[in-house]
């Protein structure tokens, strides 16, 4: 069992990521502005806060074995979580990815396609200067686990594929991931390491 911070608990990958914890028997301590959805459950601890607050963020964390940031790229830069990550002495962060940064089959970026969907490039954009933030760092042991194109809510299914820097499309042309499937991605993660200072993708 593992002890567990997930920075963004509310959100849809954050909650799919607190469900998958839990089932898993590990411990949890849920960090968002209000976390009064989650309510009272064993294995949880909710916390309350600002995570661009860093000495509040800081002691939120301080004493897990892992913390996973499932915070929006756009509002939250990689400073506000990897400062306070490591100065609470945490050895290890997640971070929910973005697809924006994964590349095509030609080598080029999925941010920088034609048909890229303006309304979701500030978001895509901050998620990929955030990987680079994690590619400079020389102390924590991070990893950035980018979804596919479509990230949505759906049935956990146990069946999907892991890539590395490049977006998985399937056999019917989609590239997509459910928010259950990825929670089962990312604390096969926690428990048996095999990205450590990398990024990986998944899908169908």
């Amino acid at each position: 069992m593992s002890k567990i911070a997930i920075i963004g608990a509310t959100g849809r990958a954050g909650s799919q990521l607190l469900e998958e914890a839990l089932r898993r028997g590990h411990s949890v301590t849920a960090i968002a502005r209000d976390t009064s959805k989650i309510g009272s459950r064993a294995g949880v601890v909710n916390k309350n806060l600002d995570v661009l607050d860093s000495a509040a963020l800081q002691a939120a964390v301080a004493g897990h074995d892992v913390v996973i940031s499932a915070a929006h790229f756009a509002t939250v830069p990689a400073s506000a979580i990897v400062g306070p990550v490591k100065q609470a002495g945490v050895k290890r962060l997640l971070v929910v990815g973005g697809a924006g940064s994964l590349l095509l089959p030609d080598g080029t970026r999925v941010i920088d396609s034609a048909g890229f969907p303006a309304e979701y490039k500030t978001e895509a954009s901050a998620g990929a200067a955030f990987l680079e933030a994690l590619r400079q760092e020389q102390e924590l042991d991070w990893t950035f686990l980018s979804p596919s194109a479509e990230f949505v809510e759906g049935e956990r299914s146990g069946t999907f594929r892991v890539g590395k820097d490049h977006l998985l499309v399937s056999a019917q042309g989609r590239s997509w991931i459910t928010f259950a499937d990825y929670a089962i991605a990312l604390m096969d993660e926690v428990e048996t390491p095999k990205h450590s200072r990398q990024r990986y993708t998944v899908g169908y």
